[in-house]
């Protein structure tokens, strides 16, 4: 082959290559700023004069789940899947996925209430320690020495962000960032949790891709939407939309800008590996902080700066030192959920909650290949 092919083959490979990366890294800094300017920040006043503030975190839920299966369908119509459009698992297995996925991603967003979006993105990767105790009791799975030193690493760089300075969100009260930080336990546990137990469910369940998004999702809107009716706050949660149209508008871009990033995140990984694409979340999680920083004024000082970059220190070495390793995958499972990174395999997105699986070149998957971030991954869809 003359070089002359093969540097237009190299060109078109990088091209493709940073457009993953600009498409993946701005489409979750969309959802990362939006999250935090509709949880965390006034609408409007009232009469008297009050703030008033969107606090109904499953009502973003459910517009967020409609969106993404909605999606689904149209994907699947348009590649003219019709067997894709039918149930391919027992009703009971998408709900047991689905509600873990939908009190992880309630607990997400109502978090940015009391803490800022700092202080979320740190603790989504975290995520790596509930993944390991639910791995290991539920799957039987084992880690790697790297694991538990980059578990170590991560929680001292989160402990040290959270003991050194402000984490409150901007608009909340003097104590309560002990709500919010419950609630990103809520968080973890919870999304910790639904990948193992998807893989555990699914197993032996071969469908498409698009197949478990239009399901997981369709179900996991119909627990939402029981949610909100059962709490008596969906018409105020409607009236809100009438009145502040602002609203509508962000929460629709956050609920498209889930969507796209998990596009990018699956042509990503396909094409590039899971190495790639946990660079990538990395820096994304980084340039989060930092715009948050920037956009809302969270004062952050430099000791919380030093446990930041203790945190994606670990993180950006161990996917160097997989990167370094590039031996045959084993059975290992790390504790973020994926398969043995120095391998061909694949790791899942971060917490948009949209439960897309990762990119397969096969045209069908089993679901017991899934591994979970985001997520954030993420917050895993975080």
């Amino acid at each position: 082959m003359s070089p002359n092919v093969l540097s237009s083959s190299a060109q078109r490979q990088s091209f493709r290559l940073a457009t993953c990366v600009v498409g993946i890294i701005a489409s979750l800094l969309v959802y990362a700023y939006l999250q935090e300017r509709i949880i965390a920040l006034p609408l409007g006043t009232d009469v008297d004069g009050n703030a008033i503030f969107f606090r109904d975190s499953l009502f973003l839920v459910l517009q967020n789940r409609l969106y993404a299966a909605l999606t689904a369908l149209l994907v699947l119509w348009w590649q003219g899947d019709w067997s894709g459009m039918q149930q391919q698992a027992p009703l009971y297995k998408y709900a047991g996925v689905s509600l873990s996925n939908v009190v992880a991603t309630w607990a997400q967003y109502s978090a940015l209430a009391w803490v800022s979006m700092p202080t979320q993105t740190l603790g989504k990767c975290a995520k790596m320690i509930p993944v390991l105790i639910w791995g290991a009791c539920i799957g039987g799975k084992r880690y790697t020495l790297l694991d538990y030193a980059v578990a170590a690493a991560v929680a001292g760089g989160c402990s040290l962000f959270l003991l050194a300075g402000n984490i409150r969100a901007k608009y909340s009260a003097e104590q309560s960032s002990v709500y919010g930080l419950a609630l990103m336990m809520v968080y973890l546990a919870f999304d910790g949790f639904t990948s193992t137990f998807q893989e555990k469910l699914f197993r032996g369940y071969a469908m498409s891709t698009y197949n478990q998004m239009l399901f997981v999702n369709l179900t996991s809107a119909s627990i939402s939407f029981l949610g909100v009716v059962s709490s008596g706050q969906l018409g105020a949660d409607l009236r809100l939309c009438w009145q502040h149209p602002r609203f509508l508008l962000d929460a629709s871009i956050l609920s498209a800008s889930a969507v796209i990033a998990q596009f990018f995140i699956t042509y990503t990984i396909k094409e590039f590996g899971a190495l790639v694409y946990a660079t990538v979340m990395t820096t994304r999680q980084i340039l989060t902080i930092l715009l948050s920083n920037i956009l809302f004024a969270h004062g952050l000082n430099w000791q919380q700066w030093f446990g930041a970059g203790i945190v994606f220190a670990a993180l950006y070495a161990k996917s160097y030192a997989q990167q370094v390793s590039r031996r045959p995958a084993k059975s290992t499972t790390h504790m973020d959920g994926s398969d043995d990174l120095s391998g061909p395999k694949s790791q899942s997105p971060p917490s948009t909650g949209l439960l897309m699986p990762p990119a397969s070149k096969e045209p069908k998957i089993a679901l017991g290949r899934h591994g979970s971030d985001l997520s954030e991954t993420d917050e895993r869809l975080r």
